[in-house]
């Protein structure tokens, strides 16, 4: 097994704590809405240990990253991400592989892809909104699951019901949330008013990982996919996961990442392929 190295990046107004393990081809990894880079704990290494350096940004507000939470927008989040691989990196340019966002994480995948497009070579989406928007049904259940003040029970609820596929022990999600930074990253992306992120699979790869029985994400039709978030997307479907996705299918989301980073780096990620 790699060893994880733990990096503090500073920024223009805070830092970054970066969390690194593997050597090889830069593999990013953003965690969901309200939580940190220990979601990734089981899965990093399974990527790692397949001959890639994992990067696992810490995001604002959670163990010793820090930075403005008030007046920003995605574009500051992905700033941060970009901080992260430029410091990883240095002396060598400045790039990652695969920059990938799991929920919440999609959209600052995109953004910094979007913005900073020699930053990445391509870009995963797991259990992602297509848009930019939550529904408001979907969003009381969002906002009751990521506030550590509801009762467990309450939350419990709304965490099998959303997150996990039927059958699957969703407590395993009530601990590692961050009330405070679901409120400000919810804030952050409502005021990004330029939406033409969330086409970014016109000029990069893009996969698509889909969880079949997402319910804050459901799996889309694959020309709807690709007519918003662009054409060069592959959707890859992973059977008998939910939203959560990870703590659920860790085995099977780590293959299907690990491939397509592979096919990036033979080049033949260029044309999608469907499920």
């Amino acid at each position: 097994m790699s060893k994880l190295e733990r990096k503090l990046i500073p920024t223009p107004e805070g830092q970054v704590e970066l969390f690194v393990e593997g050597k090889g081809p830069r593999i990013v990894l953003l965690p969901s809405l309200a939580r940190g880079a220990s979601d990734f704990d089981e899965i990093a290494p399974m990527i790692a240990a397949a001959g890639f350096r994992v990067l696992r940004p810490q995001p604002r507000g959670i163990g010793a990253s820090t930075g403005p939470t008030e007046g920003i927008t995605l574009i500051d989040l992905a700033a941060d991400v970009v901080a992260a691989i430029e410091a990883d990196c240095a002396p060598e340019k400045p790039e990652a592989l695969f920059v990938v966002g799991h929920a919440f994480g999609n959209w600052v995948a995109r953004v910094l892809a979007h913005h900073w497009p020699s930053m990445t070579r391509s870009v995963g989406l797991l259990a992602a909104i297509i848009g930019s928007t939550i529904s408001p049904e979907l969003l009381i259940s969002v906002n009751v699951v990521s506030d550590n003040s509801k009762p467990d029970a309450d939350r419990l609820f709304y965490l099998q019901r959303d997150f996990f596929a039927p059958g699957h022990d969703a407590s395993l999600w009530l601990s590692g949330w961050h009330t405070e930074v679901s409120q400000f990253q919810l804030a952050a992306t409502n005021a990004t008013a330029d939406s033409s992120w969330t086409e970014v699979g016109k000029n990069l790869p893009v996969l698509y990982v889909a969880p079949e029985f997402d319910k804050i994400a459901p799996v889309p039709e694959e020309d709807f996919l690709r007519d918003r978030v662009g054409h060069l997307t592959t959707l890859e479907i992973i059977y008998g996961a939910g939203h959560a996705l990870l703590p659920e299918k860790v085995s099977e989301a780590a293959a299907v990442l690990v491939s397509f980073a592979k096919s990036i780096m033979r080049g033949e990620a260029d044309q999608p392929k469907s499920a």
